[in-house]
């Protein structure tokens, strides 16, 4: 026997393992949860994103995470102005976002980072250190869009006036 021939059978068949290896169907995107699904699962209400969230990333044993938008997004909601980055990071774990950034809210004058999230009851509180607010978790059913936070669909009540000149006459 050709001592060469053992090398190119194992040679094949690792060709032929990798390529059905290849082949395999793996997770379709449409079963993949999405970054607003995954929020849900760690009993957080999807309103803590804004609309458009592009991709994330999720390490499940560490609970380490990434989510991406288009670009930067800012809205304003009850008084708050908020802007959030293309990427937003920070690590989940059932009712706590820790580490978070790339979410900063406006303060009287300055901005500051929202740098961690609870969830207790009904209620949701944010901190930004040595700071932290409750604010209802109803509040966040929904989530806001960029710009206009809210308020995007809102209609606008158009005033239509019709105006006379009553120095011209149709006669």
């Amino acid at each position: 026997m050709n001592p060469i021939q053992p090398m190119k059978n194992l040679l094949f068949y690792f060709c032929v393992l990798f390529i059905s290896i290849s082949f395999l169907p793996t997770q379709s995107s449409a079963s993949k949860l999405s970054a607003y699904e995954v929020l849900r699962s760690y009993d957080f209400p999807v309103g803590l994103l804004p609309q458009g969230v592009t991709g994330y990333e999720l390490e499940p044993k560490t609970g380490k995470f990434a989510a991406y938008l288009n670009g930067s997004c800012s809205f304003s909601i009850q008084g708050y102005q908020l802007k959030y980055k293309s990427k937003i990071t920070g690590y989940i774990s059932k009712d706590k976002l820790t580490q978070l950034k790339g979410v900063t809210v406006k303060i009287l004058f300055i901005w500051v980072n929202i740098i961690e999230v609870t969830s207790s009851g009904n209620e949701l509180g944010f901190s930004v250190g040595i700071i932290s607010a409750n604010f209802p978790i109803d509040n966040f059913d929904e989530s806001p869009q960029c710009g206009c936070g809210f308020e995007c669909n809102k209609k606008k009540k158009k005033v239509w006036s019709i105006r006379t000149n009553p120095f011209v006459s149709s006669s």
